[in-house]
């Protein structure tokens, strides 16, 4: 049933079999698959990179949002990501940040600051509870 809730998402899987979904996010419509090597179709953006894309997303908006208030010159931001395990298979993202505009060198390095304080960064970082029940 979907929510009325505009902030929830809603995934189902798309047939029968595979691995295929579709995502409705507000009034948004998303496909997330698997690659074809771990057995999807590849119809869509593959869960861990939702999880980078968020997080990117997250990033530029965040810097975008104090460039502005600060009134810098800020044209563009471009966040690059990869995702990895430590020898202790605990995830490691690697966000390369490209900051494009007329900004100087303490601008720069405080808008490197301000991108560990985009929300999405905030709780990968701390950890989150989720909580599962099963609905009729």
């Amino acid at each position: 049933m979907p929510s009325k809730d505009p902030h929830t998402v809603v995934v189902n899987l798309r047939n029968p079999t595979g691995y295929t979904c579709d995502i409705k996010a507000g009034h948004h419509t998303l496909v997330a698959d698997e690659p074809v090597p771990l057995g999807g179709e590849d119809l869509g953006v593959a869960p861990y990179e939702l999880l980078k894309a968020a997080l990117g997303a997250c990033t530029a908006m965040t810097i975008r949002m104090y460039a502005e208030r600060k009134k810098w010159d800020l044209q563009d931001a471009q966040i690059t990501l990869r995702h990895s395990r430590d020898t202790n298979k605990n995830s490691v993202f690697e966000r390369d940040i490209k900051l494009v505009g007329n900004l100087d060198q303490e601008q720069r390095e405080r808008l490197l600051d301000i991108a560990d304080r985009c929300p999405v960064h905030k709780t990968l970082s701390n950890g989150a509870s989720i909580l599962s029940r099963l609905v009729d």
